[in-house]
């Protein structure tokens, strides 16, 4: 008897305390689920917007399948001012893709170099690198418009492209990846064979330094493409602007010509479509990327 009480009471204690994990996994999933929801939802509602006319817009039929004008949309979008989302859709590729590669580079070299390397003030200089992480981007576009309008380089493609070349944040984490992807004696071993500085860079940090350089390369990526602040401040020519920027002006015109809020919608739908490729294409070196130095 005293055996079936022990284990009662057993069997007592496992489901109580099988009820709070149960409650805190009901919790953590709803929150999740909300999460997605709003994630989710506003991308929903701009793929079904992008589908309607101007008038179904404006009313109750959002959701409802008749009225499709999707290709008509699509159409006026690329026939909207002489093509012009068109130019700006290969600004934004321009600005971004290539500013982001070249800035991935340069991050992860100055990262590499401030993992490796002793010199003078390293710490002090990293430290200020840090200090810059924090200072918002809009605090610092005043003062390039002032250092681009001296070296006459206001309302050029390069006043928007320069600056989005160096990232504070993008050197820290090339100095997390150095310190978790490159041993110190694998560069040993280089240096013993002969190979010196900048080859065994090239063709020894770098190939281990592929995940990180992938990561920085996204995070520089979203942020370039979703620069607007500083090609508001630098631009006044409307072929050089970034899709960003063309969506904002045609869309404060909507309210004086409404015929620009289907493309308005359109074009912001065609604009978030290089981002999710991006992240597709390369979760998986971003992935691994993200775990760099968590095991060390």
């Amino acid at each position: 008897m005293s055996a079936t009480a022990t284990t009662g009471t057993t069997i007592t204690r496992t489901g109580a305390s099988r009820r709070p994990r149960l409650l805190g996994r009901s919790v953590v999933n709803l929150v999740v689920g909300i999460s997605v929801l709003y994630t989710l939802l506003p991308v929903l509602w701009l793929v079904l917007a992008a589908a309607k006319s101007r008038d179904a817009l404006f009313s109750s039929d959002l959701l409802s399948l008749s009225d499709f004008s999707f290709l008509r949309n699509l159409k006026d979008l690329f026939a909207m001012d002489g093509g012009l989302y068109s130019r700006w859709y290969g600004n934004s590729l321009l600005y971004a893709v290539v500013g982001a590669a070249l800035g991935a580079l340069i991050s992860i070299a100055c990262g590499y170099a401030f993992d490796k390397y002793r010199f003078r003030h390293k710490e002090k200089l990293f430290g200020l690198v840090l200090a810059a992480v924090m200072v918002p981007q809009t605090v610092l576009a005043l003062p390039l418009y002032l250092m681009a309008s001296g070296t006459g380089l206001v309302n050029t493609f390069w006043s928007v492209f320069i600056p989005v070349l160096f990232n504070p944040f993008g050197v820290y984490l090339g100095r997390i990846f150095s310190q978790g992807y490159v041993p110190d004696e694998v560069l040993e071993a280089a240096r013993v064979d002969g190979a010196g500085e900048l080859t065994t860079y090239l063709r020894v940090a770098l190939r281990m330094l592929g995940p990180g350089l992938v990561t920085v390369f996204l995070f520089q990526l979203t942020a370039i493409w979703n620069n607007f602040f500083l090609p508001m401040v630098m631009l006044s020519d409307q072929d050089l602007y970034p899709v960003s920027l063309g969506l904002y002006t045609w869309n404060s015109s909507a309210s004086v010509s409404p015929e620009y809020y289907p493309v308005v919608i359109m074009g912001s739908l065609l604009a978030v479509l290089p981002l999710i490729l991006a992240f597709a294409l390369l979760q998986r070196f971003w992935r691994s990327g993200l775990t760099a130095g968590a095991v060390k």
